[in-house]
């Protein structure tokens, strides 16, 4: 299998999404080895669950996938300060599990992985919300991690 990023972002959204609803702390390594031993997933643009896969999951793609809930777990608390810094009269707690779990996931990758552009990462975040939000989501996810970027790029961290 090919190494597909958008396949990697859409699985940790999916573990962001679980974190999120889980009443307890959960340790993100015991949820990161869950996902993978119950969820096998295409080899396309959508990840799509299947029944069953004879290749498992590209490597990198897995990698990457983890690289992002892992970021989202250690610097939560600054993503959900510069979430919050662009979300004018929005707090967190009325965003959607789905669009916060996007945001946060985009925003560390626009702080925190420099080598993806910030276009693939916004663009990636459109297309997963288009696909996981509401009507609403990608527009305001647009809105929210353009100013995150713009943030960034004036080296206002």
């Amino acid at each position: 299998m090919s190494y597909n990023r958008r396949v990697g972002r859409e699985c940790a959204l999916k573990m962001l999404y679980a974190l999120k609803l889980e009443r307890e702390q959960v340790d993100p390594g015991r949820l990161l080895d869950s996902f993978w031993d119950h969820f096998r997933f295409a080899d396309d643009a959508l990840g799509e669950p299947l029944d069953s896969i004879e290749e498992p999951l590209a490597t990198s793609t897995r990698i990457f996938a983890e690289t992002l809930v892992k970021g989202v777990v250690e610097y939560r608390p600054v993503l959900d300060r510069k979430i919050s810094e662009v979300a004018k009269n929005w707090s967190l707690e009325r965003m959607t599990p789905v669009d916060l779990s996007i945001l946060r996931m985009s925003a560390y990758e626009l702080l925190y992985l420099p080598e993806i552009p910030v276009s693939v990462s916004i663009n990636e975040a459109i297309e997963i919300a288009k696909r996981y939000g509401t009507e609403e989501s990608a527009a305001f996810i647009n809105g929210l991690l353009d100013k995150i970027a713009r943030n960034v790029e004036k080296g206002s961290l």
